[in-house]
């Protein structure tokens, strides 16, 4: 079910804009506005919960068929060297929009 406030919900249900680099049934993914490396994509649910202790067995599944596409993603969209996969959870991790979503981030080295 998706969330009527919820920025991700809207860009699934199409009323905001979003460069999208992948979409199917379960999930979308699609370029960060505020990138933090070269590479810097979102992948999305298409459920909507906001974190993981909030997840139901259909979240986990979901979970779990993104963390199998992610991979094939990557490598279409340049990260064959390595890529990081970043799911803040919370105020104090820097979570902003309250839909679980991974980072993909990638295209060059990355520090800490």
């Amino acid at each position: 079910m998706l969330d009527k406030d919820c920025i991700f919900c809207k860009i699934i249900r199409g009323e905001i804009p979003s460069s999208k680099v992948y979409e199917d049934e379960k999930m979308l993914v699609f370029k960060d506005i505020e990138p933090k490396a070269k590479v810097h994509l979102l992948a999305i649910p298409k459920n909507h919960f906001k974190l993981l202790a909030e997840m139901d067995e259909g979240g986990a599944e979901d979970l779990k068929y993104i963390l199998k596409k992610i991979p094939r993603i990557a490598k279409e969209n340049g990260l064959e060297n390595g890529y990081r996969l970043v799911i803040n959870q919370g105020d104090d991790a820097g979570q902003t929009v309250f839909h679980l979503h991974i980072h993909i981030l990638g295209g060059e080295t990355l520090g800490w």
